[in-house]
């Protein structure tokens, strides 16, 4: 049985050990895909970030839950090396930035009054997924909010190009309704929806993959 990995929802960085910053993510999406991907036959792992809201079940055979970019990317690993996998569908919303932390209080006192934190940049983890499934099939996604359909997706091509990945789904404000699914090959389809996203990419993994 083919072996799909879905990460799905917002990852967190912390400011100390009860405050913390992270992306606007559900998880909706990459839950509904791990539930279509089961249906047919796949034997999916969901990686879902743990301030995940999507309330909705997720009926993938395992579920991985998730903190920071570096918990998911130490995850990650060990999946690789316990048997790797076919597909890597990486539509998680992970943050960029984490906090460099100057002192050592486990919970900043708020007496104190106005603090100035400072951002350095997160790991990245779509553009280790190759090295660690060299055979699978990876896609990628891109969320953008400025500049035109057009941007967006040349966005999405620079992203297959850096990353070695096999496709790319992009979507937000600058894309427009909808997703446009882009493949290393150069095919561009555009889909209306979630539900739609996630039909295509079920018929997009190999059919003699899934019993």
């Amino acid at each position: 049985m083919s072996r799909v990995i879905v990460t799905c929802g917002p990852s967190y960085e912390p400011i100390d050990e009860v405050r913390r910053i992270t992306n606007s993510s559900s998880g909706e999406l990459g839950v509904r895909l791990a539930n279509r991907l089961t249906s047919a036959g796949f034997d999916v792992v969901c990686m879902l970030g743990k301030m995940a809201i999507f309330r909705g079940s997720c009926e993938a055979g395992k579920v991985v839950p998730f903190s920071t970019n570096d918990d998911l990317l130490a995850k990650l690993e060990v999946l690789a090396r316990d048997g790797g996998a076919d597909a890597v569908l990486h539509a998680a919303a992970l943050g960029d930035f984490k906090v460099r932390r100057e002192g050592a209080e486990r919970k900043i006192a708020s007496r104190a009054g106005e603090i100035t934190l400072t951002l350095v940049p997160a790991t990245k983890v779509l553009p280790q997924l190759r090295a660690l499934f060299p055979q699978a099939r990876i896609v990628g996604w891109k969320y953008e909010l400025d500049g035109a359909r057009e941007e967006a997706l040349a966005k999405g091509r620079a992203q297959l190009a850096e990353c070695a990945t096999d496709a790319c789904a992009v979507n937000g404000a600058a894309y427009g309704a909808g997703f446009g699914f882009l493949t290393r090959a150069g095919a561009l389809t555009h889909v209306a929806d979630k539900g739609a996203l996630c039909e295509l990419l079920a018929g997009w993994l190999p059919r003699d993959a899934a019993q």
